[in-house]
Order: structure tokens, then sequence, then C-alpha cells
């Protein structure tokens, strides 16, 4: 059914503005591909139907729907901020390969751009000629913007981002560090990343994506990554959710795994008005693992969702599933998704687990993990869990000559610290112990609710 356009009218406006000053030199099929996704958008809209829509039943997306945001046509990235600014504000490390986007958009003079031995690190909307067919063949390939309305919003602005290549059996070197910015300049305002990761046969990489603001105005932040693994390819992933109280965030991840190939990716969220984290691992290949991680913090009034969907779809598939949640004010927490086993996908290992630690009585979580097995030979299981800190182990922490609230904090640390220690390099593990540290020592934050 269409929805009615009237409430989209800034983004038509910006989308035909766009439209009508292509760059220099853009690709034909890309323009195709904008076109297609805006039409898509027309007719689904954003979801605001709550009833019968499973995927997003406790999460309420009106207030982004009928609130305006614009979109900046044009960034001059080394106007609006620099280099010392985004060190300042994110994890990084020189040693690091770091890529910066500002409002969505590569910036070539913050990031450092790599083409060679056949790896291709930078912008989108530059690729050379020696890429671009590898980008044809992936980009949306593997998110759909007939099912998706923010999908099919983020696709038809799709004019910068990061694409990333590597070339069969290369192992890259350092971490790539993928930083996304929200400058606020154009006051609240809309922003669209585009992530696409290609890992040809046997290579690997360890990659991390932060989304951060630079001011405290209202903002939409509308992401999608997809990351490609062939054959015995292994990709470590980290994402950072890091946005001021004003920001909506919507985060689409897909990642399409071939035989052999592993992928684990740890998921930190401790920002944003309403964020939502929407990942979906299709394991196609026999004997692929993949591994996610999870920690998510909310305070005040926040609201997270994380929607994690694995599927197997081929024999000796194993995945491994653990998000954990910190629950404060009257902050609230939703965890859905679902292990899906294919009939063909015989001998598969799925373990899927959610606990949240509420620290106040009016925070809430909302937990749903559930399995869905049509073969039958497997092993799976999933299960959630929710309550307070233990009140035995605070009282022995404290006859040891504690005080309640550094005792608390300790407990808080040690349970979010599961999560943190999977990370790697230790600077950005340091970096978010730090960011998660500072959080808990809030004072109201460490015991309330807790006697």
């Amino acid at each position: 059914m269409t929805q009615s356009i009237d409430k989209y009218t800034t983004y038509a406006t910006d989308f035909a503005a766009m439209m009508q000053a292509p760059r220099p030199g853009e690709l034909p099929w890309l323009s195709e591909l904008r076109s297609s996704a805006w039409s898509r958008f027309k007719e689904i809209g954003m979801p605001v139907a709550r009833r019968g829509n499973e995927k997003w039943k406790y999460t309420n997306v009106a207030p982004i729907a009928n609130s305006t945001f614009r979109y900046a046509a044009d960034v001059d990235s080394t106007r609006i901020i620099s280099r010392e600014n985004v060190v300042d504000n994110s994890p990084w490390d020189e040693n690091w390969t770091n890529v910066v986007c500002v409002d969505g958009r590569y910036s070539a003079d913050l990031s450092d751009r790599l083409v060679e031995n056949g790896i291709y690190v930078g912008g989108l909307s530059d690729v050379p000629d020696s890429h671009a067919e590898v980008l044809r063949a992936h980009l949306g390939q593997y998110v759909s913007s007939d099912e998706d309305g923010f999908v099919a919003l983020n696709t038809a602005f799709l004019h910068d981002g990061v694409f990333i290549n590597v070339p069969e059996g290369v192992a890259f070197p350092e971490m790539l560090n993928l930083v996304f910015i929200s400058t606020g300049e154009e006051g609240p305002q809309v922003t669209y990343p585009r992530v696409l990761i290609v890992m040809e046969g046997n290579s690997s990489i360890t990659v991390h994506e932060s989304y951060l603001s630079l001011s405290e105005e209202a903002a939409f932040t509308n992401a999608v990554s997809e990351m490609f693994l062939a054959e015995g390819s292994q990709v470590q992933h980290s994402r950072l959710m890091q946005e001021n109280d004003l920001t909506y965030h919507v985060g689409v991840s897909r990642v399409y795994q071939s035989a052999y190939s592993e992928f684990a990716s740890c998921s930190f969220s401790k920002g944003a008005k309403v964020g939502r984290s929407d990942l979906h691992v299709l394991i196609d290949g026999p004997e692929a693992k993949c591994t996610l991680n999870g920690l998510y913090l909310t305070t005040g009034s926040q609201h997270m969702d994380n929607f994690i969907n694995i599927e197997h779809a081929k024999p000796f598939g194993t995945s491994r599933l653990l998000y954990k949640g910190i629950l404060d004010g009257k902050s609230r927490a939703v965890f859905g998704g679902t292990v899906l086993v294919h009939k063909d996908a015989q001998h598969t290992d799925a373990q899927q687990t959610d606990k949240n630690l509420l620290l106040s009585e009016d925070a809430e979580i909302d937990s749903k993990p559930s399995l869905f097995i049509y073969a039958d030979d497997v092993k799976c299981g999933h299960g959630a869990t929710a309550g307070h800190i233990d009140a035995d182990t605070l009282f022995y922490m404290r006859s040891r000559g504690l005080d309640l609230e550094t005792a608390g904090r300790i407990l808080i640390q040690a349970y979010a610290g599961e999560i943190i220690d999977k990370v790697g390099p230790d600077r950005l593990r340091d970096y978010l112990d730090q960011l998660y540290s500072g959080a808990v020592q809030t004072p109201g934050i460490a015991l309330k609710g807790i006697s």
C-alpha cells in the first residue's frame, strides 16, 4: 500500500535536488539504483505501523517520520572539522588505517586512502577502474530496499561512503578504523553512512565503525553496511554507537558468509535517543563460523533496539550470540531476532543468549530470542535473563571494606568487561573500557534501586 508522501516532503525535495546535480563522472548504474530505491521508499515509507509488524513491535519510529531533517547536499569537511577534532573525539591510533566520513560523506583530506597490492580502501564515489566492477557486483546485493524503508531511503541518497576490497590471500596488516561524524552544521539533519566490504578468498581484516556527534543538535543517522566474505576469509568487526541524546540512529548491517569463512563482531551502544541495530548474517557455505557479541547501555529515557538474526543455510555451521544490557533510569531496551536453521543445514551448532542488568525499577527490557529449526540433526539453544545486582555478592564485597557505590561499580564493570575484553587491538579495548567505566561512575547510575 502506498503511503502518503506528505510527511516525507523534505526527503522528496532533497532527493530531487541531488538527482538534478550529479557529480562529474558518476556511474550511470548508481543513478538507476538510487531512483529504484526512491520509488520503493515512496511505496512503503518508514515502518510507523506497529500492529502486526513484529520487527518493529517495541520501537516507535513515528517521531522520525514526523520530524524534519535536512540533507546536507555538499559538505566541505575541512571547513567544518580538523583531523585533531576527529582524533580527540573518537577511538584513534596513527598506526591504524583511519577513514573519516563527515555527515555521511568520505573525506579524502581526513582519511588514509589505500590503493596498492590489489587492496582498495577509499570512497564510494571515486573508485578506480580496477575496482569498479567489484563495486557494481556487490553494492546493494545484500540489503533489500523492497522490504525495509530505511534501507530504501539510504540507497536513494547513496552518494558516497566507504568501499573496502581485500584481494585473495591478503591479510590486511593493521586495523581499519572507520569514523562517521555528524556535525549538526545544518541544524537538525539526516546523514546516510554507507559501507561495503568485499573480502576475497582467504583474506582477512580487522575493522571498527564509530558513529559520533560533534554537536547537541537533533539528528537522524540512517546507516547501512554490507559485508561479503568469500571462501576462507576472516573479518573481525566492531561497531560503536556514541551519538548525542537527541539523535535517532537506525543501523542496518548485512553479512554474507561463504564456506569456511569466519565473522566475529562486537556491537557497542552508549548513545542516541532512539537506537536500532539490525544485523542479519547469512551463513551460505559449509563449516562457516559466526560470533556476535554486544553491549548496550541505556540511561534516562533512552531506547535501544537490537534486532539480531543469524540464518544457517548450509551444513556444519557454527554460531554464537551473546548480548548484554545495562539499563538505568526510565530507559528501555529491546532484544529480538532469530536463529534460523534451514532443512539442508544439518549439523548446525548455534547458541543465542541475551542477559540484562537492571539498575532501576523503572527500566524495562523486552527480550525475545527465537529459534526456527527445520533440520533434524542440530545442536541449538537460546535463553534470556534480566535481574538486579546480586545482593549476596554485594554484601560480600562490602564486608571487605568497599563502600556501596564502589562495590556496585566494580560488579557492573566486570559484567561489561566480558564483552569489552573480546575486542582488539588494545587501544580500542582501552577506549571502550574507559567509555563504559565513565558511564557507570556517573552519580545515580551505579546502584539506583539497590539497598
